[in-house]
């Protein structure tokens, strides 16, 4: 597909921090957007996707569940290409016939690639995966493999330091589904096109009217929020070091994998890896009136060399680096909660 053709795609769960600004990006460039959102009751989502430039022409919005994968159907009809972000969180195996959120998960992508195959018109499926399924940690847990590539899969038994049951069930699930969505290149007679971004912690502004967990996670030191800060040590001790990618590279990156005249597999999404230590450093230097606590600066051991070629080699630049990507994930914090967000978030 050329750069200046216009399709129509489909996002699911596109109220996220990623979603609506994916959302956003592809109405601007002219696209026809199909949507989905989990309610369409809930008015603060809906109007904030409808206030989006050329969201009265072009937006179109769908009531799905990921629970409930059959609702995608709709949405995906008739589309070119869809992008999978939607992701179960909140599982209750009571009222859900999957038994955790990793089974949801699994379904999930296995019916939207299904959905995919009978529209008869999507070319490319595009999943936002995370690089919490890239882990280079040797399988038996101890120490890191020399070099942090697409190859690279967490083990599932990993244990942690700083993990809990909702971050170690999310790790799970999105390797899992990962997994179970790029079997779908293995259908010889498919002509479904998958193509994986595991993307890196995620910065930068919002179009939300909060804080996203994954910019939470990246101001863990300045803010001391230590539920944040946990996040931060498990990216280090899982990864080696932290991966971080700009909310507009990670849009931008999704619709350059449209954008090409073929393309499937996995291709990581971030620009650079830096250890805790590293992002202290900078906070402390440029904004040194937030004091930042010894205990959060050191983490855990550091690991591997990172490759994040291979996604630059298809031909995608990155736009932000990572001094950007903190500057603008503290300016946004500022913006949202004053200039004593630390006390705020």
């Amino acid at each position: 597909m050329g750069k200046n053709k216009v399709s129509r795609v489909c996002v699911t769960g596109g109220s996220g921090y990623i979603g609506c600004w994916l959302v956003k990006t592809l109405l601007e460039k002219g696209h026809t957007v199909h949507a989905t959102l989990r309610n369409l009751e809930d008015e603060s989502k809906v109007g904030l996707l409808k206030s989006l430039p050329n969201a009265d022409t072009n937006l179109l919005l769908f009531d799905a569940d990921i629970y409930n994968p059959n609702d995608f159907k709709p949405a995906i009809e008739g589309c070119e290409f869809v992008f999978h972000l939607a992701t179960p969180m909140q599982h209750t195996s009571q009222s859900s016939q999957y038994k955790d959120t990793a089974e949801a998960a699994i379904a999930g992508v296995r019916s939207i690639a299904d959905s995919c195959i009978q529209s008869q018109t999507v070319k490319r499926l595009i999943y936002t995966a995370s690089i919490l399924s890239m882990s280079p940690r040797n399988d038996d847990g101890v120490g890191f493999r020399p070099l942090l590539d697409e190859s690279c899969w967490t083990p599932l038994d990993a244990s942690s330091t700083y993990g809990n049951e909702f971050t170690l069930g999310y790790i799970k699930l999105k390797t899992l589904a990962e997994k179970a969505v790029l079997s779908y290149n293995d259908f010889g007679d498919s002509k479904l096109e998958v193509v994986t971004l595991p993307c890196g912690l995620v910065g930068g502004e919002s179009l939300l009217s909060y804080l996203p967990l994954s910019v939470r996670v990246i101001l863990a030191q300045l803010t001391g929020d230590m539920f944040s800060c946990d996040g931060l040590n498990l990216m280090q001790e899982f990864m080696g070091s932290v991966p971080l990618v700009h909310i507009d590279d990670v849009c931008r990156a999704h619709i350059f994998c449209m954008e090409q005249p073929s393309m499937k597999g996995r291709f990581c999404c971030a620009v650079a890896c830096h250890s805790i230590k590293e992002i202290a450093i900078y906070f402390q230097e440029t904004y040194p009136e937030y004091k930042i606590h010894k205990e959060l600066i050191e983490g855990p051991e550091e690991g591997s060399k990172s490759d994040f070629s291979k996604l630059k080699k298809m031909g995608f630049e990155y736009k932000y680096g990572i001094k950007e990507i903190l500057d603008d994930s503290v300016a946004w914090a500022k913006k949202l909660n004053g200039s004593s967000f630390s006390q705020a978030v």
